[in-house]
This record gives C-alpha cells, structure tokens and sequence, in this order.
C-alpha cells in the first residue's frame, strides 16, 4: 500500500467516525419517537432504549468507503458492487423488522438472495478449495455468510459487546491491508467500518443510549463476512477464522445447545455465554473488557498467520485460539461467589 492509499485509508476511518457520530445525535430524537426497544424477561436492559443507530452506522460506512474507493480509482469488481447493494438491502430488512417484526422465513430468504447475488458476481477463479466443485464451495460459502449475518444479529444483545468484536476485528483487516495481504477496496470498508463503530461507541456505552437494531447488526454481519472471505481468498484461511472465533463459538455452541434441547431457536433468549455472564455475578463492563481483550489476542494471533504462512503454524495458532476463546466461555458461564 502506498503512503497515498495509507493516508486516504487513515482518513476515511477518522471521517466516518466523526460522520456517524452526527449522524446518530441527528437521528436520536427520531428513534425515541419511533423504534423504542421495550424491555422484557430477555432484554439485558432495564428501561425503553431507542433502537436503529444502525442506520447511521451503515450509511456512513458505505458511502465513506464508496467515496475512498472511487478516489483511489480503486479497481472494483462488480461483486464488491453487488455486495453494497445487498447491504443496504440487508439494512433495509432489518430496518422494517426493527419496526414491525418479519417473520423468519421471508427474512431468511431475503437474506440468502442477497448472499447468493454476491457470490454469484464473484469470478469463478477465485476458491479457496481448488479441489472442491465450485458449486459445492460457494454453497457452503453461502450458508456460512447466512449464519454469520445472523450470529452478529444474536451476538447484538449486550451495550458495547458489538463495539468490542468489530473494532479489533475492522482494525486488524485495515492493518492487514496496510502490509498488502488484503485488496485494497477490503482494507478501506473495514476502515469505514471501524470509523463508523467508533463514532457509534459513545451512545451505546453502558447504560446504553441507543442501541444498533437489526438495521446495524445484520448488515454488520454481511460486511464482516465480506472481509472474512477476501481473507480466506489470499490464502489466509485460519486467520479468516481466528478473527472471529469469540462469536463463532459463542453463538454456534449456543445454537446447537438450543437444538439439542429441541428449543425454538428464532426466539429471543438468553443462553449466550456473554449474557449468562451478567446473570453469574459479571459486570457489563467486564463482559466486554473480556471480550475486547480476547479480540485483540485473536487478532495477534490472525497476524501472525499470515506472517509464518504455515500449515503447521496455523494450527497451532488455531488451538491457542481455541483455547483462549474456551477459557473464556467457561468463565463466562461459572457462577461468581
């Protein structure tokens, strides 16, 4: 990356931070009027919280990342247009389920339509299996993507945790597309994406002001997925993995811990390690200082995978992280005394 694009990356992260900030205090009296979260037996919050700072959050994160890339004549393929198409679809899904709940099949599908599109656009050069069917990969591909939008969107149930997984993560991939690991269009959407988090962080710091709603957290999950799969496409797989581990682990044990008690798992609930944390005795704050420090070892480690670009490193790297990530569920889920 050349100091050009290094310094036109910085600046995107700083601009969208403050444009998000604004934005939402621009929004805030709108939300109160119309998107109150109302507490009830699975809320982590206590009093009506206004919800959809989400939309300020995206809004910025695409158009500042649009912005920077056209400036840089940066050479977008029509997937990554695609991709912010589907986003603001994703958005806008989530957005009317803020309001008015949708049921979950349409939402599913609407999700995976948008998914499907993306991968479509991709060229058909580009796997990370060479040796599986292109069909088979991008189908796992596509049920991967549509668990992660819907894990993020679970995962959103706590003030600041969101804020404590995106940042390192976004961090992290602009730092990888500073030493030329990641394109550069992927390394300017974390950027804004980052940028835009930050600017979000103040209304959401506990007791939280305002929260994300789905209109935030389920494009959120897209765009992280995004960059997860730029990731893996350079032949950084584990990394693409380690990034995330806290939420894949948390939500999909979670998952299959609801499955297997044959409980309805599109209901709200509160089984997620981090929120039986608040209920054995942590506090929010040490929740997600937890969660951001794990983060920021998961990202050291992601770093360091793709320098030693080894086989036998990145599983070694993928155990510690694992059992990093393990170390913390479990205190998470042990009652304080």
């Amino acid at each position: 990356m050349s100091s050009f694009e290094l310094i036109t990356t910085f600046v995107a992260l700083v601009v969208a931070a403050v444009l998000s900030a604004v934005c939402i205090n621009a929004i805030h009296p709108l939300l109160i009027r119309y998107a109150m979260a109302r507490p009830n037996a699975r809320s982590s919050h206590k009093v009506p919280t206004p919800q959809g700072a989400g939309i300020a959050v995206i809004s910025v994160a695409l158009l500042v990342a649009g912005c920077s890339i056209a400036s840089l004549s940066v050479s977008a393929t029509p997937a990554l247009w695609v991709l912010f198409g589907a986003t603001i679809l994703i958005a806008t899904i989530g957005a009317i389920d803020d309001l008015r709940p949708i049921s979950v099949t349409p939402r599913l599908l609407l999700q995976a339509v948008s998914i499907a599109a993306i991968l479509f656009a991709l060229p058909p050069t580009l796997q990370i299996t060479p040796d599986l069917p292109l069909w088979i990969e991008r189908g796992l591909l596509l049920l991967a993507a549509l668990w992660f939008v819907n894990l993020v969107n679970f995962m959103d149930g706590l003030d600041w945790i969101t804020v404590a997984e995106v940042i390192p993560i976004t961090a992290a991939l602009v730092l990888i597309g500073f030493s030329g690991q990641l394109p550069l269009s992927t390394a300017l959407i974390a950027a804004a994406l980052c940028g835009a988090t930050l600017g979000f962080a103040p209304f959401n710091r506990p007791v939280a002001k305002m929260f994300l709603g789905d209109v935030g957290s389920l494009p959120i999950g897209l765009l992280l997925a995004w960059c997860f799969l730029q990731l893996a496409y350079a032949h950084h797989l584990a990394a693409a993995i380690l990034l995330p581990l806290y939420y894949l682990a948390d939500a999909t044990i979670t998952l299959l811990r609801r499955l297997a008690k044959r409980e309805p798992v599109w209901l709200a609930h509160r089984s997620h390690f981090y929120q039986r944390a608040t209920d054995n005795g942590f506090t929010v704050i040490e929740v997600v200082r937890t969660v951001f420090v794990l983060n920021i070892g998961l990202a050291a480690l992601a770093g360091l995978s793709i320098y030693f670009r080894s086989g036998v490193a990145d599983t070694a790297l993928l155990v510690l992280g694992s059992v990093a990530v393990a170390t913390s569920l479990r205190a998470f889920s042990t009652p304080r005394r």
